[in-house]
């Protein structure tokens, strides 16, 4: 089968993802195997090209926003049939026996595994996952538009759920892409008043057209302080400015799996009141089916932009200068 892969870790303008050929996985107890009909790009998959994340599997094959047919079964696979629509995201698997999984904290198990880092992922034509950890896809929902919501739109969620989303709750979002332009749509729905901080225009934009009260960038300050906020842009520099403009005991939650060094802040100035700083670690199973349920519901839309497979390095270049108008997609 045709596979982007990567082997060694460089800077995305040198192109360091190759197109190969690479035998078909074969599904084994308990596992599907899927046919990739898209798999779209996340800013991880860019810090795993790059370096910011130290590879766990060398050589892999990224990519953790897979949509597409159950093309084979492995011995005791029996929950979907050949044919069945399924989405793969970022969890792989977790072990299930850890005093994390046995609270129903499965995102943060000591021996969880993650699709496109640990194990090949959806760069690819084919790649298999365990019948527990596929999605079945909502009617109505396409492969294309499904792709966003597998990453960015389940962590995004989680995050929002940790923000504490209630009617007429102010909610800021820092960057606006993959996930934002998913969640802000779910807060929305739940009630909230979504505030964007954003530098492009065509995101600004976005942001507007899909319900925001107010649209900024930093360090402006919108008309009312913020009862919570999301971090999705990955650079520290942003939390004292998100903390100095959330009110008395708000929350700020980190959305990332990455984030730059965040400076010394005075403790007076920013965190006093009984703010608040959380980070999202993953997202688990719970955390996926609620949002696809929100997003057949409401039904979410999402904005994407298609590339070939063997593209994917002119993709996330083109998503770390944010140049990118949608969500990219690779098509195997």
């Amino acid at each position: 089968m045709r596979a982007m892969v990567l082997h060694k870790q460089n800077e995305i303008e040198t192109s360091p993802l190759c197109l190969e050929e690479v035998e078909k996985p074969q599904p084994g107890p308990n596992q599907i195997r899927v046919s990739v009909e898209a798999c779209g790009l996340c800013r991880t998959d860019l810090h795993t090209a790059e370096g910011d994340l130290e590879l766990h599997k060398r050589p892999v094959i990224p990519g953790h926003q897979v949509a597409g047919t159950v093309d084979a079964l492995g011995e005791g696979s029996d929950r979907f049939a050949v044919g069945d629509r399924v989405g793969i995201a970022w969890l792989y698997e977790a072990c299930g026996h850890c005093r994390f999984c046995v609270h129903e904290r499965e995102n943060l198990c000591l021996d969880g595994r993650f699709t496109g880092w640990d194990v090949d992922g959806g760069y690819a034509e084919y790649t298999i996952i365990g019948q527990n950890w596929a999605y079945p896809l909502p009617e109505g929902i396409g492969f294309v538009e499904a792709t966003p919501l597998l990453c960015g739109g389940i962590v995004g969620y989680r995050a929002l759920k940790m923000a504490g989303p209630e009617p007429g709750r102010r909610i800021g979002m820092y960057g606006f892409g993959n996930s934002a332009h998913v969640i802000i749509q779910v807060a929305r729905n739940m009630g909230c008043e979504v505030y964007v901080f954003t530098r492009a225009d065509h995101h600004k934009h976005h942001a507007e057209e899909l319900g925001a009260v107010w649209v900024g960038e930093v360090p402006e300050v919108p008309p009312h302080p913020l009862d919570a906020s999301i971090m999705f842009a990955p650079a520290g520099t942003l939390v004292p400015e998100a903390l100095k403009i959330l009110d008395r005991g708000g929350t700020l939650v980190l959305g990332g799996i990455y984030m730059t060094p965040i400076p010394e802040m005075d403790y007076q100035t920013y965190l006093w009141d009984e703010n608040v700083i959380r980070s999202v670690a993953n997202a688990t199973r719970q955390d996926g089916e609620e949002l696809l349920r929100y997003a057949a519901e409401i039904p979410v839309t999402t904005n994407t932009v298609t590339f070939p497979l063997e593209e994917v390095n002119e993709a996330l270049l083109k998503m770390k200068r944010s140049e990118l108008t949608g969500d990219a997609v690779l098509l195997p």
